[in-house]
């Protein structure tokens, strides 16, 4: 079973985590197993919220479904379905961050207003 060497920088608390992981386990199991709190919400890859950014090293992530091909070729990645195809180095992003990436540049682009929704009456 061939393993790798994961570091994670965690941006919310400084602390810097490193792991030997296999490579056929999602990094966030992993990681919990050892006690590491890292953010996380749905454990699907359907969020932003455990969101990484790949300094380096290669994650296989074919099941982060929450994450634009455009963002994951710009180096992000979700941690809760991402697996290690090398040694890695990631950095946890701010959920916020990584969702005005994904969908701000739609909503900016948007030139008619939402609000007030349109009124519906029934006929």
């Amino acid at each position: 079973m061939t393993s790798h060497q994961v570091e994670v920088r965690d941006r919310r608390t400084g602390e810097v985590f490193v792991l030997t992981v296999p490579e056929h386990r999602p990094l966030l199991e992993c990681f919990e197993e050892h006690g590491i709190d890292l953010p996380f919400a749905c454990r699907q890859g359907a969020c932003t919220t455990c969101a990484v950014r790949v300094l380096a090293g290669e994650l296989e992530q074919r099941d982060a479904m929450g994450l634009s091909p455009a963002l994951q070729q710009e180096g992000y990645a979700l941690f809760c379905v991402a697996r290690a195809r090398s040694a890695a180095i990631v950095e946890t992003q701010d959920e916020d961050e990584v969702y005005r990436l994904q969908f701000g540049r739609a909503f900016a682009q948007a030139r008619r207003p939402w609000w007030p929704f349109p009124r519906w009456t029934a006929d």
